[in-house]
């Protein structure tokens, strides 16, 4: 009997929309280094989670793949830069390109109301 691992790999592809947005993103510039951008973003449990394009730390054995989803480290912070939102995590700054429809854009709303420029992180151990 052979030992086979079955790997499935969840993608997504990037729309026209998402791309535009990126491009845009791409051309304003922001004050500090970017990690990567996110399409498709909403937040949950003091995390992003989205669709990623141009991931600085992509690697040779897939991590961090464009189309990829990913969820992100704790925010610590949610903030305007030009017309983008950047979002900045416990390792990483990411530029929010499009949000999740019908739940993204109300998720930072509730992020916002709810931290207050309070952040929680979450314990590196859980018992």
């Amino acid at each position: 009997m052979l030992n086979t691992v079955d790997v499935n790999f969840h993608g997504k592809r990037h729309t026209d929309f998402d791309l535009v947005r990126i491009m845009r993103a791409q051309e304003q510039g922001f004050d500090e280094p970017v990690t990567a951008y996110l399409c498709g973003v909403f937040i949950r449990s003091h995390a992003g989670i989205g669709v990623v394009f141009g991931h600085a730390r992509k690697d040779q054995y897939g991590r961090f793949e464009n189309g990829h989803l990913i969820r992100t480290s704790d925010v610590l912070k949610v903030e305007r830069e030009g017309k983008f939102w950047v979002m900045t995590t416990m390792n990483s700054r990411y530029v929010l390109a499009t949000f999740q429809r019908g739940n993204g854009r109300s998720s930072l709303r509730d992020f916002l109301r709810l931290s207050k420029g309070q952040h929680h992180v979450s314990p590196r151990n859980l018992q």
